[in-house]
């Protein structure tokens, strides 16, 4: 488990199955389900057509920068090298640390408080925190050999137990209900559906640090896909119609409390935990590979120890939701960044890398180890994503910033496309 190298061929073991259950995972969480609430405006069925239509727009550049990483067996933000330069990744990375550590205090504090609010009071939150912290921790530290099983146990039965949430949810707020719920629409159908594109594209500075373990590339990105696709969309459908239901700001509490007064406080406390678990790890353990690109001495497992540590201890001295719009800001810088890395890696060098000199002083260190055209591009695109938000912009402001960052890209890096 290091980034000093592509990952060997004996150590890609991870099937198509695999990467299904790994980004269902992932997919189901509390905040899916709070942000499929979001959508409640919209109605049932207007609500139902953008989630479905915003994880199939979301989902293809997610699975794009996961072909990178599959291809070639290495991380996400090593990925960025080709584009960036070898220096020219620091940035990212750096930027991928903090919002690592500072997702993992957000996700740890949510689902503290969630446990607590179902079993224990609030006094018992923090106790709550380093439980999941711990476990959280330890699940990414056992490694890719070990996650197909933990993996199976977890999240086989985190589907069964939405399952009995869902068909609860369905028979006490009655489908014909729901339907007819015709709430005022409060954001219009571009910003709605932005809201979840960027839910899979907040995956991409990820997803290759599980790809490259993937033992055939396409299929590893087809399960990647396709897990993150169906279940996300479920979660978000699940908390739109808890939202139509109740009017709650918080569907994600209204669905727990539903469950624990039907008798099913531990299936409702099961889900919490081990939703927890399925995502929290993830940041984890990717914000471990992301330290060591910058640090490559030092072994994956301390720095994985110490990320949990460090995300831990935020959750339980702060309220880690007030730390959202500052990590939504740095997740801001990750589109465009992206935007940039695909036009690099599928245009101007034909959907090939040469893994090693991503590792070493070659043919990615263009000037003093920094390419200045894709960071100029990249800021281009930042600000377009942060004029996009701040002027509220219908088409969004993830895709706009995306695609503005390739295009500038490539018209300033005209005729430098290598050859096959």
């Amino acid at each position: 488990m290091t980034t000093n190298g592509p990952v060997e061929s004996r150590e890609r073991n991870l099937k198509e199955w695999d990467f299904f259950l790994l980004w269902a995972g992932a997919a189901i969480s509390l905040s899916e389900i709070w942000a499929g609430g979001l959508l409640a405006s919209f109605g049932l069925l207007a609500g139902l057509g953008i989630i479905l239509l915003g994880h199939a727009v979301g989902n293809a550049p997610m699975a794009l920068g996961g072909l990178i990483g599959s291809r070639h067996g290495v991380p996400a933000i090593v990925g960025t090298r080709g584009a960036l330069g070898n220096r020219g990744s620091i940035l990212p990375a750096v930027l991928n640390v903090v919002q690592l550590v500072g997702w993992t205090a957000v996700m740890l504090w949510i689902g503290g408080q969630a446990a607590a609010g179902l079993a224990g009071g609030a006094g018992s939150a923090r106790g709550w925190i380093v439980a999941l912290g711990l476990l959280t921790t330890a699940w990414a530290l056992a490694g890719n050999r070990f996650w197909r099983t933990l993996q199976k146990i977890g999240v086989v039965l985190l589907l069964l137990l939405s399952v009995a949430m869902t068909a609860l949810a369905l028979k006490t707020y009655g489908w014909r209900e729901l339907r007819a719920a015709s709430p005022a629409r409060t954001m219009p159908f571009m910003l709605g559906l932005d809201l979840v594109i960027v839910m899979p594209i907040s995956w991409m500075p990820l997803v290759s640090d599980y790809t490259r373990y993937a033992a055939v590339p396409g299929r590893g990105i087809r399960g990647t896909w396709w897990g993150y696709f169906l279940v996300s969309s479920w979660m978000f459908a699940a908390g739109l119609v808890a939202a139509l239901a109740t009017g709650s700001g918080a569907p994600e509490t209204a669905l727990m409390q539903l469950m624990g007064g039907h008798g099913l406080l531990g299936p409702a406390v099961a889900i919490v935990l081990l939703s927890t678990l399925t995502t929290t790890f993830l940041d984890i353990y990717s914000n471990a590979v992301s330290a060591q690109s910058l640090f490559p001495k030092i072994g994956t497992r301390p720095l994985t120890a110490l990320a949990g540590l460090a995300g831990t201890a935020i959750a339980l001295f702060f309220d880690a939701t007030k730390y959202e719009g500052f990590l939504l800001f740095i997740g801001a810088a990750f589109c465009p960044l992206f935007g940039v890395v695909l036009a690099d890696y599928f245009v101007l060098k034909r959907g090939n890398y040469a893994a090693e000199d991503l590792y070493r002083r070659g043919r990615y260190w263009y000037a003093g180890g920094v390419n200045g055209r894709a960071m100029l591009a990249w800021a281009a695109g930042f600000g377009v994503y942060r004029l996009c938000a701040q002027a509220e912009f219908a088409g969004g402001s993830s895709i706009p910033s995306l695609l503005a960052a390739a295009a500038i890209y490539l018209a300033i890096s005209h005729g430098r496309r290598e050859p096959k």
